[in-house]
């Protein structure tokens, strides 16, 4: 799990959040005029560029600046890069970013060699942080979801929640590598978090201390009226093993009323939400549809048919704004064949699927390649899944120890 916001993910595609590797030529556009201009990397200016595209204005900007630019402040003139080669690159690595930029989607950026060893670092599953995932939505950088027992949620971070600065700096523009950037940082560290929750009369300063992350997955517990509880935290490469366990425990508890707890999820592994589907569903039924728009064939991923409960089975899966990518896949999915109803507040609507490609060697573009589609055809709504029963979950509920929701899906399932 990584301070950003994950993407659904397949495991064909080794991306994070909840989500392909494809070979890409590297920087492609990037080589017209070669000889004409500078040398920057004969191994990342390999490509050909697109018929008909003009990249003069390009490679004409970038000898005026190299030949004019003077930094406006003595305090910014001390170049990053150490030599002229490095300068190259970090002009390369700007243009690539520019022109995900320009494709205006949340969720597609490029990340330089520091963003990308850091992306890599989070898919071990521990690191050094705040613990919590960030989007940006209607171009302001949004919380959306805390992880449980992180130093986030302990100093009070809400899904929804909308960070206005990072350390006093305005995030207004800011893309999600910048901000994981700065969010980031070695454990016992503060961060200030200028956050703005929707009822709240004006923003206020949260300080966060960084601490070391380990992502949580799945827990079970049987509440004292025997209704059984899983909570799916995140779908990671081993929730499919960890949530067999849980189904085995809820069998041997000999209950037939099960509450699948997925708020605050931010997604994960999507071949883990297929297999946890198919525990519920026959085979091939249809749990989510990967949608290319005509640029590829589309995928359609089916249940494996394990379908192992009875009409007997009742079942009510909890959703909030914190469930996102593969958590509205499988809750979707159950919702629509009538093996579960959805309590709680509408999901993030993470609708689209996202591809980690290498650029060059320590460099990638993480880029939005497909739209989820339902089991009935549409897509997974950008402004969220509506539950079935909704029920508010207030800051006051929290403070006095209170669950609304949880009360609300116990009551369904006791009163069936």
């Amino acid at each position: 799990m990584i301070d950003e916001g994950k993407d659904g993910i397949s495991m064909r595609h080794a991306v994070v959040g909840a989500v392909v590797f494809v070979a890409l030529g590297a920087a492609s556009g990037y080589a017209i005029g070669i000889r004409d201009f500078p040398t920057v990397n004969s191994a990342v200016l390999s490509a050909e560029p697109p018929a008909g595209v003009d990249f003069s204005p390009v490679w004409k900007a970038w000898n005026i600046i190299d030949e004019k630019f003077v930094p406006a402040s003595v305090a910014t003139s001390t170049p990053i890069a150490t030599s002229t080669e490095e300068a190259n690159l970090d002009k390369v690595w700007g243009m690539v970013a520019g022109l995900a930029a320009s494709l205006n989607d949340p969720y597609t950026y490029f990340l330089p060699p520091s963003d990308t060893k850091l992306f890599t670092d989070d898919m071990s599953g521990s690191f050094e942080g705040v613990g919590m995932e960030i989007a940006v939505r209607d171009q302001i950088l949004t919380v959306v979801s805390p992880l449980k027992g992180s130093p986030a949620e302990k100093a009070g971070i809400k899904s929804g929640d909308k960070v206005l600065k990072i350390d006093g700096v305005d995030t207004k523009g800011i893309d999600i590598s910048a901000a994981v950037k700065k969010i980031r940082g070695p454990g016992g560290s503060e961060v200030v978090l200028t956050i703005l929750r929707d009822g709240w009369p004006a923003a206020k300063e949260i300080k966060v201390t960084r601490g070391v992350i380990n992502v949580p997955a799945i827990e079970t517990k049987t509440l004292s009226n025997g209704v059984f509880v899983i909570s799916v935290m995140s779908f990671t490469a081993n929730s499919s093993d960890l949530f067999r366990s849980s189904l085995r425990k809820f069998i041997q508890s000999g209950n037939s009323r099960l509450i699948i707890d997925m708020r605050g999820n931010p997604g994960g592994y999507l071949e883990s939400a297929v297999d946890m589907a198919s525990w519920f569903l026959p085979i091939g039924k249809v749990i989510v549809t990967e949608d290319y728009a005509g640029n590829a064939q589309n995928i359609v991923h089916r249940s494996r048919g394990y379908d192992i409960f009875t009409d007997k089975l009742k079942m009510v899966i909890l959703v909030n704004r914190g469930s996102a990518s593969a958590s509205e896949i499988l809750s979707e999915a159950l919702r629509h064949y009538g093996k579960a109803k959805l309590v709680g507040e509408p999901t993030f609507g993470k609708g689209s699927v996202q591809e980690l490609i290498d650029i060059t060697a320590d460099t990638s573009l993480k880029l939005t390649i497909a739209r989820w589609l339902a089991p009935d055809g549409k897509q997974i709504p950008t402004t969220g899944i509506v539950p079935d029963v909704e029920v508010k979950m207030t800051e006051e509920d929290a403070k006095a120890e209170k669950d609304p929701q949880m009360d609300k899906a116990v009551e369904m399932l006791l009163g069936q």
